[in-house]
């Protein structure tokens, strides 16, 4: 492949990935949640508790953002501030069950919109995606 064909390719498959995460977030939109959001109750939900400061350098945040976000996020009762188990001077964010749902009925949206789209496929669309999904997790994890 020619190196101004392959630069053509690999831009192609950066914006082809790029349409299928805003696709597969759109499954999820209704929710009204903001990027920032979602990515704070994705990790809250992975990980657990944590302060303002460890969320905010988790996401690349500055704390006063990310405590402008926590606060919307515990207006609409999705999270809530918990006492540090082991610093007083310090509060834990972590997911009220409603925010455990709302995740959870997000992430259903999500694989249920992925799992029709990949019903369309044919047998051989199929596998091909699937393996190009193997080949794609070694690339991000090499």
């Amino acid at each position: 492949m020619a190196r101004k064909t392959f630069e053509i390719a690999a831009s192609d498959f950066t914006q082809a990935i790029g349409l299928l995460v805003r696709r597969v977030r759109a499954a999820a939109a209704s929710h009204d949640l903001s990027l920032t959001e979602s990515a704070v109750m994705t990790r809250l939900d992975k990980d657990g508790p944590a302060t303002t400061a460890e969320l905010a350098r988790a996401e690349g945040m500055k704390p006063q953002s990310m405590g402008t976000t926590i606060a919307a996020l515990e207006d609409m009762g999705i999270v809530e501030r918990r006492p540090h188990p082991t610093d007083g001077r310090q509060m834990n964010i972590e997911l009220t069950a409603k925010g455990a749902a709302l995740r959870k009925s997000a992430r259903d949206a999500k694989r249920t919109w992925l799992a029709q789209a990949i019903a369309q496929l044919d047998e051989e669309e199929r596998e091909t995606l699937f393996k190009a999904g193997e080949i794609i997790r070694r690339l991000v994890q090499s």
